[in-house]
């Protein structure tokens, strides 16, 4: 696949002023800017972080009357109900809450839709399960920011619904406020919201407050955070709050929302508990991940422990996941860790399965800016996943139908340039429901309105996407010669960590290389030696045989790589692992 280079570059005297006020390496300054961290402050923070950058759990709006509608409900012995989600963040911030609940003593019950019987989000079999426990008080989240019959039957059931989600709200025109029918929502300054008791959601603050872009588990995190806060010391708060980091973050790493201001804070301590002292669910899940041991960091969790969480959501019911997270006994959970290992080998197999028949419908279609394919016989519960390796594999925002009846339930991914929610909103006169944001959605529509949403959807696109925005970018953080790439470097690396969505590993790159004795090693990846003015260096490419001819036949080759410490029997050396390259122009 064709990809544009783009280096970022900075004024190279303010990147000289960084380097000096903050005492870290240019080249560090530079990944930095790039991560729109700008001062030495910022930097300090950044490299720096700890729980006493997490911000007043009541600078959140609608927490205070939450917590007070709460305080009520434990006050007058009333039962409540979290309402969660099937997949990891939904039940991280299920778990968050329901823990919680029941320290300060109130009577609870949490309740999982089954996703292919229910769907996503707050439902009337849900409030029927509400009712039946004599429950008078719902808290949803991961969830709720556009269920407005679901809130609008709670009304008339005389159950009051406090929502806590960070999906996008529906947002609506000033010309259209006016005329919105007060039974379904209520119209904001710029949202359509449920007429829920409180609503409880970052993306209805700015856009750049520290918790913007919290996960629901992060929200959960916030909510919790309030009631302990309001019955304990703040001290007494903070410690019963430190217990649930690592739930909060397994949600905010799953849910793939930027791992920066709190979010970065979040996972760098949550892992830290992971390593250091999990509770008997999570030490189960990873022994059985097979990380037990090993180099414990955020891209290993996000492809061993997580997908794990999530079998049980695409393949059964997940709610058996919710005693797993709050399990105090180690057999106890490790029966129920087995019975997901089981689960993720059918999900791999479903998963294969699919793609190749999706890539063989690929074949016999035109590309279009958006890739829609549809079945009968695809696992609804794994569409996600091959949609999203559609989306790699060909750089198109992807949506993957399963066909069930008159009916097409939709699960799409998208390319960072593509708005895929906003996309799919401008379309909602054919749908019968969606949800969702800027890279992932939900949506069910009828068969029969199949044609209609795909052209739509891609004449849409053509409007909000350029031909650029179809190519992959990569970006290169810094331009450096061999000879800047040292021990101190790769530490300097090490602290951006944890690494992930917002995060990236930092890509530098160099040019006119010199390739030494290339090679591949265990039939697919190419190990060599590079060498500039007399330095050089080992670098291995994962995955990248492919490119053995070029390096072999190139004079000089420019390449793109993340510098890492290999150790081997005691001895330290330095390696390049590579992502790209190409011959020198």
């Amino acid at each position: 696949m064709n990809r544009r280079w783009f280096v970022c570059k900075t004024n190279t005297e303010y990147i000289r002023y960084l380097s000096r006020a903050a005492s870290i390496s240019k080249t560090l300054s530079q990944i930095l800017i790039n991560r729109g961290i700008r001062t030495p402050e910022d930097i300090r923070l950044f490299l720096n972080p700890e729980l006493s950058q997490i911000t007043d759990p009541f600078e959140l709006r609608g927490i205070k009357s939450a917590v007070e509608r709460v305080l009520s409900a434990r006050k007058s012995g009333e039962r409540v109900l979290i309402h969660g989600d099937f997949d990891v963040d939904g039940l991280t911030a299920t778990a968050i809450l329901y823990e919680t609940l029941r320290k300060v003593g109130i009577d609870c019950y949490y309740y999982i839709p089954h996703r292919l019987d229910e769907g996503y989000g707050f439902g009337e079999t849900a409030i029927r399960f509400a009712k039946g426990k004599g429950v008078s008080l719902i808290l949803t989240v991961d969830c709720g920011i556009t269920s407005f019959e679901a809130v609008k039957q709670c009304r008339r059931e005389g159950i009051d619904v406090i929502i806590t989600d960070h999906h996008e709200p529906l947002t609506i025109c000033n010309s259209y406020k006016k005329d919105v029918d007060s039974t379904v929502g209520v119209a904001s300054d710029e949202f359509l919201l449920p007429d829920a008791l409180e609503i409880i959601n970052p993306k209805l603050s700015y856009e750049g407050c520290p918790f913007y872009h919290l996960s629901g588990a992060g929200v959960a995190l916030k909510l919790a955070h309030a009631i302990l806060v309001s019955l304990f010391s703040n001290s007494i708060a903070s410690e019963m709050i430190y217990e649930f980091l690592d739930l909060a973050a397994l949600g905010t790493l799953a849910d793939i929302v930027p791992l920066i201001g709190e979010n970065r804070v979040i996972v760098k301590e949550g892992i830290d508990m992971l390593r250091k002292m999990p509770r008997p669910g999570l030490k189960a899940l990873k022994e059985v991940s097979g990380i037990d041991g090993r180099d414990f960091r955020a891209g290993i969790i996000s492809f061993t422990m997580i997908p794990r969480l999530n079998a049980s959501g695409r393949l059964s019911h997940s709610k058996d996941v919710i005693k797993l997270l709050t399990s105090k006994s180690y057999n106890d959970a490790s029966a129920l860790v087995e019975w997901l290992d089981k689960l993720n080998v059918e999900r791999q197999r479903l998963e294969e399965d699919i793609f190749q028949e999706a890539i063989e419908q690929i074949k016999g279609k035109e590309i279009m800016p958006i890739i829609i394919l549809s079945s009968e016989g695809w696992h609804r519960g794994v569409i996600g996943i091959v949609a999203s390796r559609i989306v790699e594999m060909l750089y198109r925002p992807s949506i993957i139908f399963k066909l069930e009846g008159d009916v097409a339930k939709g699960s799409a991914r998208s390319i960072p340039t593509f708005d895929i929610f906003k996309a799919i909103s401008r379309c909602k006169d054919l749908l019968n429901r969606f949800g969702g944001h800027k890279s992932a959605a939900g949506v069910e529509l009828k068969v029969e309105n199949l044609p209609a949403f795909e052209e739509m959807i891609n004449r849409i696109a053509l409007e909000m996407l350029t031909e650029d925005d179809l190519i992959p970018l990569l970006k290169i953080d810094a331009d450096v010669a061999l000879n800047d790439i040292d021990f101190n470097l790769v530490s300097e690396i090490n602290r951006l960590e944890p690494f992930g969505f917002g995060n990236p590993e930092p890509l530098l790159g160099a040019k006119s290389l010199e390739v030494l004795y290339p090679k591949v090693v265990k039939n697919s990846h190419v190990k060599m030696r590079l060498r500039q003015n007399n330095y050089s260096i080992d670098a291995i490419g994962f995955d990248m045989a492919s490119y053995v001819e070029t390096l072999e036949g190139a004079k000089m080759i420019d390449a793109v790589f993340t510098p890492f410490e290999k150790e081997w029997e005691g001895f330290r050396s330095l390696q390049l692992n590579l992502k790209a390259v190409r011959p020198t122009h």
